[in-house]
């Protein structure tokens, strides 16, 4: 004789937020990021998005249109040096890399963006 079981969810439970990774899961995705990352820059001697630098970050680290309106707007309202500029696009490859998209898209630049450090405020 099997006995059910019931399980209460109650409205609180509800608006708790999604179970997020675990430690296993996170140092899978990072593995195979940098598994990605290295393949793809073999050839410039860079493993790293970190170290891709001209051509080779043009070529791998290009958005998509809305990626690269949204990257434009904030290099021009946080008046983003070329070197701030290029950061981005190294921080949103990664992203996109993490989450295993081809192409950097908008909600990469956005992400990249948000980890930004903003001046403080007067």
């Amino acid at each position: 004789m099997v006995a059910l079981v019931r399980t209460v969810v109650s409205a609180a439970d509800l608006a708790l937020p999604p179970p997020s990774e675990g430690s296993a899961e996170v140092a899978a995705r990072v593995a195979r990021a940098r598994a990605i990352q290295t393949a793809r820059a073999k050839e410039t001697g860079a493993r790293t998005n970190a170290e891709l630098d001209g051509d080779p970050l043009e070529r791998f680290a290009t958005p998509d249109e809305a990626g690269r309106k949204l990257l434009m707007q904030a290099a021009e309202a946080m008046r983003l040096s070329a070197r701030g500029y290029t950061r981005m696009l190294r921080v949103a490859r990664t992203i996109a890399d993490l989450s295993g998209a081809e192409q950097i898209g908008r909600i990469h630049i956005a992400e990249a963006l948000s980890y930004r450090r903003q001046p403080p405020r007067a």
